[in-house]
């Protein structure tokens, strides 16, 4: 490791830096960071145990091979491995539907007239998702990670306050300017508030 400093003791763009030239210190250090958080993250989204670990492993080897295209200006290096494993986790979802339907008749979906919304209705949640995270490129660094901890992660602002390392009062104020902005930018005429996520939050 270049340096004196160990890597536990860098900032996370510092240990994104030295991944990028094959340090395993500092991928160590990263994961020991947002380890957790990620599992967590992907455990809601996959309802897998080892699903969510594969996840996770996924995110910090795609890391380890390129962690070049992590680009500061676009955001923090949490936001970065929250949205990278919101992704990873969705995709999994997406494999193991698919993997589902063909192992299903046509014949046994005829007697499932009633079935609870599937893929039509993931897809659009897809693209809401897309929109979503369009309008959230757009918004200052600070209240970008706040809301895409509680919008990739589900997480209170409290434990936002926790993850992020200032006071929850913060986190009030960022997430609500944040998602003043949000509502205009995703509303759609003849949507009423109450359909955008934001509004519940």
């Amino acid at each position: 490791m270049r340096g004196a400093r160990a890597p536990r003791a860098l900032q996370d763009g510092q240990l994104v830096a030295l991944v990028a030239d094959k340090d395993a210190g500092a991928l160590e250090a990263l994961y020991d960071r947002y380890g957790k958080v990620a599992y967590s993250l992907a455990r809601r989204i996959v309802a897998d145990e080892t699903l969510a670990q594969d996840v996770v492993q996924e995110v910090f080897l795609s890391i380890w091979r390129d962690a070049g295209r992590f680009d500061a200006a676009r955001g923090t290096v949490s936001t970065y491995l929250l949205a990278m494993t919101h992704h990873r986790a969705v995709d999994v979802v997406r494999r193991e539907e698919n993997l589902r339907r063909r192992r299903t008749s046509d014949e046994a979906l005829e007697f499932e007239p009633d079935r609870k919304p599937g893929v039509e209705d993931d897809v659009e949640a897809a693209e809401r998702r897309d929109q979503v995270r369009a309008a959230l490129a757009e918004l200052p660094v600070a209240q970008r990670e706040a809301l895409a901890l509680a919008y990739f992660g589900g997480y209170t602002q409290r434990e936002v306050a926790s993850l992020v390392g200032v006071p929850l009062g913060t986190v009030k104020t960022r997430m609500a300017a944040g998602m003043r902005k949000l509502k205009d930018a995703l509303r759609e005429p003849g949507r009423d508030e109450e359909d955008h996520p934001w509004s519940r939050r």
